[in-house]
């Protein structure tokens, strides 16, 4: 029996990702309406499942967190990336969405930096319609494992022909 020594690991890679902080989460040079009140920001992330951090009470426009995930990964992440939707919380009223930015897969695994080393990524944050908003938020990710068997983008999409090629056993 031959061993294949290019077979896919048992258990998914993981990515360690770091939530630092974000900065100038104003409009135009004042703060947004959407605003009114203390500002008590705190971050969502999505992949495979939601992930939250704690509220940042004192940052105000420019807040940090610091706080890290791990996120095992599976197939749906090289296609989708990392969601990210920063919010605050407003005492009365819940909390209200002021902008959210897509970390892509391949921002992550097809840099040159070797698996195990963190890279420092920061995103400018978009409004809900997708416009570009205002604030950035910074993050550092670390992947651990080997991606070689993933896609870094989906092999057939909708309007694609595909032509199978037999392979001999």
């Amino acid at each position: 029996m031959m061993h294949n020594n290019n077979s896919i690991p048992n258990h998914p890679p993981t990515l360690e990702i770091t939530i630092i902080s974000a900065q100038d989460l104003t409009r135009r040079g004042r703060p947004s309406l959407a605003f009114c009140g203390r500002l008590r920001p705190f971050i969502t992330l999505t992949a495979a499942k939601m992930y939250k951090t704690r509220v940042d009470e004192r940052g105000g426009v420019n807040p940090t967190w610091g706080e890290k995930f791990e996120i095992s990964l599976d197939h749906a992440f090289f296609y989708q990336g990392i969601y990210l939707q920063l919010h605050t919380k407003r005492l009365l009223m819940g909390q209200t969405q002021l902008g959210w930015c897509l970390v892509p897969a391949s921002d992550i695994v097809s840099r040159l930096a070797p698996v195990g080393s963190t890279q420092f990524l920061s995103y400018r944050l978009r409004d809900r319609d997708g416009s570009r908003g205002r604030g950035i938020v910074n993050v550092a990710v670390r992947l651990q494992g080997s991606v070689y068997h993933y896609p870094s983008r989906p092999l057939i999409s909708d309007d694609e022909s595909v032509i199978g090629i037999p392979v001999k056993l």
